[in-house]
Parts: structure tokens; sequence; C-alpha cells
């Protein structure tokens, strides 16, 4: 695709133009053409180059895109808040999901799934990839540089699988590709998933300041989840790993915990949104650890690792 422009946003924005012009794709969704084009990230087009406004039904949108996508378009469906999923899931997990393993046909969709977080209430909410990640036939990827987008993107369009693409508005301004922070014996090693990879480096870098080694290994691809040679020699070097979601604990940072305790034998927690429905004030608010957090709970591990 040449080169990427400067920022996610701006790099989500012109796969999204290639994908509608050049690949004869469809982008659809509820209010993609109005409320600043989806943060910015869609490419101002109408319907006559793909881009398919909904009625803000959701139930019937996840159809209208599995329908979509038996018809050999590769809809990217834009869910525009996370917690619209408990509304599309079951059309999509039913059919999409299902449909080249029960009848042969692969139904390949791009659902862009757009997580936020403060004093948006119970309905939009964080990330709920969880949602997903028990269900067979579906890829979970959550991207949060330009370079991991692009990369994502081309997986899907090399394949004919349905990918859940978890997304973050609070990604959509960076720039920088995220490199993973490695020790030979590293104190502590945090497994950070989505929003929570920027906290996680900020964090790192505080505790690397007070002399602690903090080994930071980013997951970009959730389903399927692989442990590499370096993440699991750093761990069990470790001894001791937190997961960091921006989801519920009890989904996928619970199961990608149990993974590296599995395989490496080491003591792990999980850091995520609390368990209880998000409010509109900030005093009822439910908002994924930030670097403070992150820094609380792994000093308390460590105290405990004594």
């Amino acid at each position: 695709m040449g080169k990427l422009p400067k920022t996610l946003r701006e790099t989500i924005k012109a796969i999204t133009k290639t994908h509608l012009i050049e690949k004869n794709g469809l982008a659809m969704g509820q209010c993609l053409t109005a409320v600043g084009w989806v943060g910015g990230t869609l490419p101002e087009l109408y319907e006559d180059k793909g881009m398919v406004e909904l009625s803000m039904a959701d139930v019937a949108g996840g159809g209208f895109a599995v329908g979509a996508a038996l018809s050999g378009r590769r809809p990217m469906y834009i869910i525009r808040y996370q917690g619209f999923n408990w509304f599309n899931a079951p059309i999509i997990i039913n059919y999409a999901c299902k449909s080249k393993e029960i009848w042969g046909v692969p139904c390949p969709m791009f659902i862009r799934s757009i997580a936020m977080e403060g004093g948006i209430g119970p309905v939009a909410g964080s990330s709920h990839h969880s949602l997903y990640y028990r269900m067979p036939g579906v890829i979970i990827r959550s991207p949060m540089s330009p370079l991991e987008y692009e990369k994502c993107y081309d997986d899907f369009m090399n394949g004919d699988d349905v990918y859940y693409v978890s997304e973050h508005r609070g990604s959509y301004g960076n720039s920088e590709e995220l490199e993973n922070i490695t020790f030979s014996k590293p104190d502590i090693c945090l497994f950070p998933i989505s929003i929570t990879r920027f906290a996680a480096m900020d964090a790192a870098e505080i505790l690397t300041k007070k002399g602690y080694k903090i080994a930071v290994h980013h997951i970009e691809t959730i389903k399927p989840f692989r442990i590499d040679s370096k993440m699991k020699k750093s761990l069990e070097a470790a001894g001791t790993g937190l997961v960091l979601d921006d989801d519920y604990c009890d989904g996928v940072a619970k199961a990608i915990a149990f993974d590296l305790f599995k395989e490496t034998g080491s003591v792990m927690e999980v850091l995520g949104l609390e368990n209880k429905t998000a409010g509109f004030s900030e005093k009822v608010d439910n908002l994924p650890p930030n670097k403070l957090d992150i820094e609380k709970k792994v000093l308390d591990i460590l105290e405990r690792k004594k």
C-alpha cells in the first residue's frame, strides 16, 4: 500500500478508501458520514462508492453485514461503540463465524469494533472482545499502531475468515510502533492488550526509574493467542506475570493468563475493568487501568513475591 500515513487514524482512513475504491469492498454501519466520520477514520465517500449507512437498529446491522460478506463484498462492518456488540453478536456468531465450518461457505467480514472511555454510560463502554473470544470461527486482533493495522488488514484480505478488530479511539492519534521491552532477568512481565499497551509502557518507565526491571510483551493478536519463544523465556526468567486489558478480567485476560501459566508455570495475575456497570458520571465510571493503577499493582505483586 506504499508509504504509511503518519497516524493510526490516517492509516485506517487510507486502508478504507483503498478497500472501497480498489477492492470492491463495502463499509457499513450507523452514523458513518456524520459526527466526525467515526473519529476521522473514514474517507468522505458515499453510497455510490460503497459507504453504506444503516438504520439505527443494531440487531439488523449485523445481518446486513453478514449478507454482504456471503455475497463476496468483504464488508468492513463498523460498530461505533463496543457495547453495541451485545445487539450484533447473535447474528455474527451464529452465521458469520459458523458459516465456513457448517456450510462450507466462507463469510469474510472485517468487524471494526470501537471502544472509548469516560462518561459514555453503560451501553457504550470499553472493549468487549471477550464476547467473541469463546466462539470458534473468528480471529481477534487489536492493532494500536499504523503498521499493526496494515498487517491486520492484509491478513484479512489474504484469507477468508471473520476478523473482529478491537479498536480504541484513544489510539487513533498514535504514530509510533509499540516495541517490546525485554531483560535477561526481569522482575515481572507485563502482557498488555488494546489501549492498556500505552499505559503499560508509561508504568514500565516509572518503575524503571525506581530500579525495577519491567518486561513488556505486547499482545496484538488476541485469538489465536500464541506464546513465542522470547515471551516464554522472559516469563520463565521473571516467574511472575501480569495481563492487562480494558475488558472485564473474567474473559480474555484470565484465559491468556492461564495459557501463560500452563506453558511456563509462572505466577499470573490480571488487571482490567472492575466487575461493575459503568455510569455516566466520573464517580461511577469504569475505566481501564492507567499507568498509576499498573504501577500500584506491580509494586503489590513484587512485595508479595519477596
